[in-house]
């Protein structure tokens, strides 16, 4: 056992002092979710496109390469299923989503159809002379055409037993919508696929639609994700960083007294999706984070939506880290870092029938936001959270938030979830959640 490890120490300390040996050791493409690391190593595992035969092992520079990889190298694609051949993707440099077949950029001006403009649009449906009723007519119809041409740029599919990573530390993926999309109803239609080392930034909708009926005041709600599931299983997300720079919230403006929202969710997990361990991730800075489940209707996804959360960064989020309806999820080693009173709702959505089991996350805080709000019912009954921390680093500060939540809210949610996680390799101390995460989570050089 002596010499086993000296050997272990000496093989990292070689690694440490000479990179490129480490990088020649290193191939991630070829690896998979490791045995019991979280519910997508159930049943047969997530081994992405680790099996790719040499002639669909592609490395990628712009939109239309990526596309043509994922369709077994053809362009444009000869249908809109994507290729299910196994395969992996190296995604070397920055490719952007909203760019023609030459790589030239588009605006949200390249995309209007049928005389759509935002200010034709504000003036047709201001609440003041529209009413409060959802838009309709020509108006609204030229909207969705405008929308339907930006989707058909940045919506990508991805078909099952794909392997897609980023090349170092600085792949990045912008304005793109990675739509992993099976047949509802039908068993491992869209399976087996890995998301790593990327970056995705500002994935934005030109075209929101106003909806004076959402909420008191009406809301804008745009389309696209970063990454969306829907009827699909076995799928590993780790180490990506999501967010958004040229279009931060901050600097969208406010129409009809609310803001001009172009984002949605970043990592949404919905339509019976199943088996997934979402890991090492970074969100930061964006409201709409995850929901995992999209309608109390849609009881299809009882006996679905199993997943895991662990080691990822919640950091400056509005809510969902995650929302949850119906899915045993099991949420842990996760660092929250909510910062700012107004903008923040809640980290862990209790949805109809959801069974969170959170367990050792780190909260550090702005001394606003108190315990009470890092939980929100949202007409569930029921959630297991043990082992926080906030602020202080020390597992003799516990904070019962269950307890917090119930304090001030009625009714009150309970703390049995009807089941038990096993599928996990190590759960850490809550107090070396901070370090672990900012240290480990995110795009690496490899």
């Amino acid at each position: 056992m002596r010499i086993l490890f000296t050997l272990t120490i000496s093989v990292c300390l070689i690694a440490n002092l000479f990179p490129s040996v480490r990088a020649e050791q290193r191939d991630l493409g070829h690896e998979t979710l490791e045995a019991n690391d979280g519910w997508a190593s159930l049943t047969t595992g997530t081994t992405g496109g680790s099996n790719a035969a040499t002639n669909q092992i592609y490395t990628v520079h712009n939109r239309r390469e990526l596309v043509a990889a994922l369709n077994n190298g053809v362009y444009p694609p000869p249908s809109s299923n994507p290729s299910n051949v196994p395969k992996i993707i190296y995604v070397d440099g920055s490719i952007d989503a909203n760019v023609d077949d030459n790589n030239q950029p588009w605006s949200c001006a390249d995309y209007q159809r049928n005389g759509y403009t935002l200010e034709a649009y504000l003036a047709a449906y201001d609440p003041a002379v529209w009413g409060k009723v959802l838009p309709s007519g020509p108006l609204e119809a030229a909207r969705v055409a405008s929308q339907q041409a930006q989707q058909a740029r940045v919506r990508i599919r991805v078909g099952s037993n794909t392997t897609i990573v980023g090349v170092g530390k600085n792949s990045l993926i912008r304005g793109a919508w990675f739509d992993i999309r099976g047949t509802a109803g039908v068993a491992g239609s869209r399976t087996n696929i890995i998301i790593r080392n990327l970056t995705f930034a500002d994935t934005f909708d030109c075209f929101p639609q106003w909806d004076p009926t959402d909420g008191s005041l009406g809301n804008w709600n745009s389309a696209y994700d970063s990454i969306s599931l829907r009827d699909s299983d076995h799928v590993w997300i780790d180490h990506n960083t999501f967010l958004d720079q040229e279009t931060a919230d901050s600097t969208l403006p406010t129409y009809f007294g609310r803001l001009f929202q172009v984002h949605d969710g970043e990592t949404d997990i919905t339509n019976a999706s199943d088996l997934v361990t979402v890991s090492y991730n970074r969100f930061l800075g964006h409201d709409k984070v995850m929901l995992i489940g999209s309608s109390d209707s849609a009881t299809a996804d009882r006996n679905k939506l199993r997943v895991t959360l662990h080691h990822n960064l919640f950091e400056e989020i509005g809510q969902r880290g995650p929302r949850v309806r119906f899915g045993k999820v099991h949420v842990y080693n996760n660092y929250y870092k909510p910062k700012n009173f107004d903008t923040y709702q809640y980290s862990l959505g209790v949805g109809r029938e959801s069974a969170i089991y959170a367990e050792n996350n780190f909260f550090r805080t702005d001394a606003e936001i108190t315990p009470d709000r890092f939980i929100t019912r949202l007409s569930g009954s029921a959630i297991h959270i043990a082992g926080t921390l906030v602020n202080a680093a020390s597992d003799n500060n516990i904070v019962d938030v269950l307890a917090e939540y119930n304090a001030v809210n009625n009714p009150d949610l309970s703390g049995d979830v009807g089941w038990t996680p096993t599928l996990f390799i190590e759960i850490e101390p809550t107090f070396k959640v901070p370090s672990a995460v900012e240290s480990r989570s995110g795009p690496f050089n490899w």
